[in-house]
C-alpha cells in the first residue's frame, strides 16, 4: 500500500505547479540564473501578496489552518485552473484533518450494486453508457457500453474492470486507444484528483502501489502530479470487431450515488461512427454476455 503522506503530496504539487509558470507567464521581470525553470518561491509570494518564509512553510507541506483566501491567492499566483485549484483545497482540508467529514462517500458497504432504476435506465440509452468510481473501476453498463469494453473485461477476467490497470498493464490497451498517450494521461490526473479529494481510500494506494511497481509509464506520470475534471469532449476508440469509434461523451457525477460518475457517450448523427455502432449493437446483441456490475466498494 502506498502511504499519500500530505506533507508531500503539498509539497510535490505546489512545486511542480511553480515549475511550470515562466517570468513572462506571470508578468515579472526576468533576472539572474535560474537553476530551476519556472518561478521562484520569492516571486510567487510576492505574486500571492504573502511573505516569503510564509509561502516557503506552504510550500513544505504546512497547509494545515491556511484560510481560503490564501489559498486563493496561491491559486492564482501559480495560474491553477479549476480541477488545480480545487485539489489544492483538498489538500488543504486532509491538511485540516476535516476531508473525512467533509467526503460525500458512501464507503461502509463493500460491494456496491447499481439499483434496478439505474440499469433500466443505462438499458434504455441507445449509445454506449457505462459508471465507474474515482479509482476507475468500472461498476455498470449497459448491453452496448459492455460491447464497446469488451478488451477490458477480457483482460483481466479474475477481477471487476479497472481501466487504470488496462491501460498500464496491458498491452491492447494500445489498441483499443489509438490515442494512447493522451489516453493515460487523463487516466492518471482522474487518479491523481480522487487521491486529493479522498487521501484515505485504501483501496486507491494499494492500485497507485501496484501500477507505481509494475509501470514505469505510470510512475512517471504520477509523480507529474497533473489534476483534471473530466465532464465532457471527444474520444477515440478502436474496437475488434467495428472499428474506429469517435465518440462524444458527457459525464456527470451521481447524486444520489456520491463519489460515482455516469457516462454517456453519443456518435455524430450519420457519421461513419453511428453506422459502427449500430454493427456493434448487432454484433453484442449475438453475443453471450451478461450485463453486471463491477460490484465494487464505491
Amino acid at each position: 500500500m502506498v502511504d499519500m503522506d500530505n506533507r508531500a503530496e503539498v509539497r510535490e504539487f505546489l512545486m511542480s505547479r511553480r515549475a511550470k509558470i515562466t517570468p513572462q507567464q506571470a508578468g515579472i521581470p526576468e533576472y539572474g540564473n535560474r537553476r530551476v525553470p519556472g518561478l521562484r518561491r520569492g516571486e510567487v509570494a510576492s505574486l500571492a501578496g504573502v511573505s516569503i518564509e510564509y509561502y516557503s512553510k506552504l510550500e513544505r507541506g504546512g497547509l494545515a489552518g491556511v484560510s481560503a483566501s490564501i489559498l486563493d491567492a496561491i491559486a492564482r499566483a501559480l495560474q491553477l485552473d479549476d480541477a488545480e485549484r480545487a485539489h489544492l483545497f483538498h489538500l488543504a482540508h486532509a491538511a485540516d484533518g476535516t476531508s473525512a467529514g467533509m467526503r460525500p462517500r458512501r464507503r461502509p458497504a463493500k460491494r456496491w450494486v447499481p439499483r434496478p432504476s439505474l440499469q433500466w435506465a443505462l438499458d434504455h440509452f441507445t449509445a454506449p453508457a457505462i459508471v465507474r468510481n474515482g479509482r476507475m473501476d468500472l461498476l455498470a453498463v449497459n448491453h452496448l457500453g459492455r460491447g464497446m469494453h469488451a478488451a477490458l473485461y477480457d483482460s483481466d477476467p479474475g477481477r471487476p474492470p479497472n481501466f487504470a490497470r488496462f491501460t498500464f498493464l496491458h498491452e491492447d490497451s494500445h489498441t483499443f486507444y489509438p490515442h494512447w498517450d493522451e489516453a493515460a494521461d487523463i487516466c492518471v490526473a482522474i487518479l491523481r484528483t480522487e487521491a486529493g479529494r479522498d487521501p484515505h481510500d485504501t483501496l486507491l494506494q494499494d492500485l497507485v502501489g501496484e501500477l507505481s511497481t509494475l509501470s514505469a509509464d505510470f510512475r512517471w506520470r504520477w509523480g507529474a502530479h497533473d489534476v483534471r475534471t473530466h465532464g465532457a469532449g471527444a474520444k477515440t476508440f478502436h474496437h475488434d470487431v467495428v472499428g474506429d469509434l469517435e465518440l462524444f461523451y458527457e459525464s456527470v457525477d451521481m447524486i444520489s450515488d456520491p463519489g460515482l460518475t455516469l457516462t454517456l457517450y453519443v456518435a455524430e448523427p450519420a457519421s461513419p461512427t453511428a453506422h459502427a455502432l449500430d454493427l456493434l449493437a448487432s454484433w453484442t446483441a449475438n453475443q453471450p454476455i451478461e450485463v453486471e456490475s463491477g460490484q465494487q466498494s464505491t
